[in-house]
């Protein structure tokens, strides 16, 4: 299995993963052109891409969903309830092939599994996602709201993870934000800060071969404080990463 952040943070999201049978992308936060050169630059093309799996109604993870299926073919998965608010919120045009699932199920593509987990972000019905192929599991868990205690029981199984580190403390308490706002990232609907992903990865994280830091605020963090804060506190034996706001990772190997 490899996997390829396209683009991670509050500007636009989208992953890639290729298992032994199947390609997906996960969220659709980014122009379908983007996505198609990005991929294109690393060797993949998007025309392959087997299904679209939109994690939650959120701009940054779904306004481009509409476009990827008309201009891609793209099955879409995502449940009743998130394509509801997202319609709701934007402009989605036409849809001619969805497939839904219900926060919690697992959902079979080809010979891949994904388990769709059921997040306390503050969007219509949000999920995370666990990838299984061939023995490996690898996670994309963002938007997570707070830890719980299923987020810990996935994170014990995985071996790579794409893991929300989405803002240092002291820089949203000192940062530009409104105070509406601030409340929000920090209450059990927001985000999850350097320190509360580390701590989590510290103490559950014992299978993990890498792990790339994803989802980071771009006015209350920075790669290098979400780095140091990891290397402190979850000590880790894995191999870290960041994921760009503004460009692709290198292709990743799980």
């Amino acid at each position: 299995m490899i996997a390829i952040s396209l683009q991670s943070g509050s500007n636009g999201n989208c992953i890639y993963v290729e298992t032994e049978d199947v390609r997906l992308l996960f969220d659709a936060g980014i122009c379908g052109v983007r996505a198609e050169e990005r991929l294109a630059a690393l060797g993949h093309d998007i025309r392959s891409v087997d299904a679209l799996v939109i994690s939650h109604d959120h701009s940054d993870h779904i306004r481009y969903a509409g476009v990827y299926q008309r201009k891609y073919g793209l099955p879409l998965y995502l449940t009743r309830e998130t394509l509801t608010a997202g319609e709701a919120r934007h402009s989605l045009g036409r849809l001619d092939d969805i497939r839904y699932f219900r926060s919690g199920d697992i959902v079979r593509i080809g010979n891949t599994i994904v388990q769709t987990i059921p997040t306390k972000h503050d969007g219509a019905d949000g999920s995370a996602f666990a990838i299984s192929s061939n023995g490996r599991r690898l996670g994309i868990l963002t938007d997570l709201g707070h830890v719980f205690r299923e987020l810990e029981e996935a994170v014990s199984l995985l071996d790579a993870v794409f893991i929300e580190s989405n803002y240092d403390p002291e820089m949203l308490s000192k940062g530009p934000y409104p105070a509406f706002l601030k409340k929000r990232i920090l209450g059990p609907g927001g985000h999850l800060s350097n320190a509360d992903a580390a701590e989590l990865l510290g103490s559950h994280g014992g299978r993990l071969k890498w792990a790339c830091l994803a989802h980071l605020s771009e006015h209350n963090n920075r790669p290098e404080i979400a780095l140091r804060t990891h290397r402190e506190i979850a000590r880790p034996a894995y191999a870290l990463h960041v994921a760009s706001r503004y460009s692709a990772t290198k292709v990743l190997a799980v």
